[in-house]
């Protein structure tokens, strides 16, 4: 008797199974992870005006840290790279549409994004900093300095460094642009007085074009981590993405990429 209970009741405990097994087959078959395998490509969605994460070289190729993690990431896929160019106000409503499979763009993990899409394990932090016309140096040594209406603040639309801005220092003229470089030449040419973006962004400004023009406020003031953009409802694709962030912060690969593009300048010179 007991023996035919506990039949009974594995047989039980079977058939409940049953059906959550084949959704949870169903569910993988959909998962992008299949789709990419199968088409032997992973598109990767970003914005090549945003060094250095991606930008394009002086022979018309996309380079950048974000397009070297996109390339490993294709790499451990066992697939070809794509890299798919979108404006970044854009990139959202690309990847549900479908026109790409993932954002590598210097996307910065926010909840009003995240009830759209889904987002792996940060792969960096940064955070905004001021790109400061020249003629305010010894004046400004603070964001906060800057929350007057006299001070013409800017910062690239749909980012996050125009929320920064509405929303720690609401009170400055504020100004926006389509692109990260109109911005930072509005401040060195003296039409506006700070540019709000990501510290490497600005970095770079300040370097490159604006060495007298203006200084850097480098301490950020956010918090922003950067992550991976993904269509909701794929855990299968998030776990792969995850463990391929785990393994290549644990394996060297992620150093190389962090020191040739964010502590050398080196790159420089490609997109002169």
């Amino acid at each position: 008797m007991k023996f035919l209970k506990a039949l009974i009741l594995a047989l039980l405990v079977a058939m409940i199974a049953l059906p959550a097994a084949a959704a949870d087959i169903e569910l993988a078959k959909k998962s992008t992870i299949s789709e990419v395998l199968k088409r032997g490509e992973l598109r990767v969605g970003f914005d090549a005006g945003y060094p250095p994460f991606e930008m394009t070289d002086k022979n018309g190729k996309y380079i950048g840290f974000d397009v070297d993690l996109g390339k490993e990431l294709a790499k451990a896929m066992g697939v070809k790279f794509v890299p798919v160019n979108t404006d970044f106000d854009g990139m959202v409503p690309s990847l549900l549409a479908d026109k790409f499979d993932i954002i590598i763009s210097g996307m910065t993990l926010t909840q009003e994004r995240n009830l759209k899409i889904g987002f792996s394990d940060p792969y960096i932090i940064m955070g905004q900093t001021v790109l400061v016309n020249a003629k305010h140096k010894g004046k400004i040594t603070s964001f906060k300095q800057l929350n007057d209406p006299k001070f013409i603040v800017i910062s690239r639309m749909g980012t996050t460094g125009e929320e920064a801005t509405k929303r720690y220092i609401p009170k400055a003229t504020y100004k926006s642009f389509e692109k990260e470089v109109d911005c930072a030449l509005e401040v060195i040419n003296g039409r506006a007085d700070a540019f709000v973006y990501d510290l490497p962004v600005n970095e770079v400004f300040q370097k490159q074009q604006g060495k007298d023009k203006t200084f850097l406020l480098n301490e950020p003031f956010t918090f922003e981590p950067m992550a991976i953009g993904l269509k909701q409802g794929d855990p299968d694709f998030l776990n792969f993405l995850n463990n391929f962030l785990r393994q290549i912060k644990n394996d060297g690969r992620y150093e190389r990429m962090y020191d040739k593009w964010l502590r050398s300048d080196e790159w420089q010179s490609q997109v002169k």
